[in-house]
């Protein structure tokens, strides 16, 4: 019941109306420092009537905003900058709540630097911070996204890639936690994938991952031409992702993704899916544009 009312309260505040609806984006920020770069839904506001989701920034100079919460209610969506406690990150790309423990999270730079987080308040305090495992030359990183099964945890990245010329490579691995918080990864595994759409030089084949309840693999795709545009983007059903009782993750990639949504003049950068709905918040990172949220039916089973 209460990830039901939470989501009804999202879809609400968001703008839950069908694909194409004009007024179904908010915006959420007004410039390139405001922009969503990766989403991790938090919970329910202390009044029961909203939602708070965790956005992460892809800011680079000291000082800047790394970490925002959205607060969202019927008909607003309230943008708090949260202080950052610990080692200042540089370019933030994609941010996941971790199963099981509340409040906290793990947020990846685009180099691959990996924070694990505190959230308390309007305050994250870093508890820990190491490189991803097996990180291929020019990897630039977008996405992150962990799969929970049985006790076990795995998590899911992936290098952006770049137009024609350089797929996208998504890796997987079982991830546990050192007593001081350190994430440690167990062996590597990776897939090349290329988005359906959109397609050309401008191309990012993965801007961002999220996994449904049943283990579907859904993928933001984007296309850049630069800091005001234009920009193109699309959701895709890219295959699964199974972790077994003994830890062990596969990848499955399907020949074709099937494409869910097409987003032209918005560059995705966040795909969340809703625990225990079949509803994702969509953000966007569309640069000099600023950045909206959505939310759209893209998580069934």
């Amino acid at each position: 019941m209460t990830w039901f009312t939470a989501t009804t309260a999202l879809l609400a505040a968001l703008g839950g109306t069908p694909a194409g609806a004009a007024d179904a984006w908010q915006k959420v920020g007004e410039d390139s420092r405001s922009g969503v770069s990766g989403l991790a839904y938090e919970g329910r506001t202390a009044d029961g009537d909203g939602v708070n989701a965790l956005v992460v920034h892809d800011n680079k100079r000291p000082g800047q905003p790394r970490l925002s919460r959205v607060t969202a209610t019927e008909g607003s969506a309230v943008v708090t900058p949260l202080a950052w406690d610990g080692a200042e990150p540089v370019d933030l790309e994609a941010v996941e709540a971790v199963p099981g423990l509340p409040g906290e999270y793990l947020a990846l730079t685009g180099r691959g630097i990996l924070y694990r987080l505190k959230v308390a308040g309007t305050t994250a305090t870093v508890v820990d911070y190491t490189p991803l495992p097996a990180i291929g030359e020019g990897d630039d990183f977008e996405s992150f996204a962990l799969v929970a099964r049985d006790g076990k945890l795995a998590a899911l990245w992936a290098d952006r890639g770049a137009g024609a010329g350089r797929p996208a490579t998504l890796y997987a691995a079982p991830l546990t936690f050192a007593p001081w918080g350190q994430p440690l990864f167990g062996a590597v595994s990776q897939r090349g994938y290329r988005s359906a759409h959109p397609a050309g030089d401008a191309t990012r084949h993965i801007s961002d991952i999220a996994v449904t309840d049943s283990g579907r693999i859904l993928i933001g795709s984007a296309s850049d031409a630069g800091d005001d545009g234009p920009f193109d983007s699309a959701v895709s059903d890219a295959g699964r992702v199974t972790l077994s009782a003994a830890g062990r993750v596969r990848i499955t990639l399907a020949a074709s993704p099937t494409v869910l949504g097409t987003f032209p003049g918005y560059k995705i950068e966040a795909v969340e899916c809703l625990p225990g709905s079949a509803d994702a918040v969509v953000g966007t990172d569309d640069e000099n544009l600023g950045g909206y949220v959505r939310t759209l039916p893209l998580c069934t089973t």
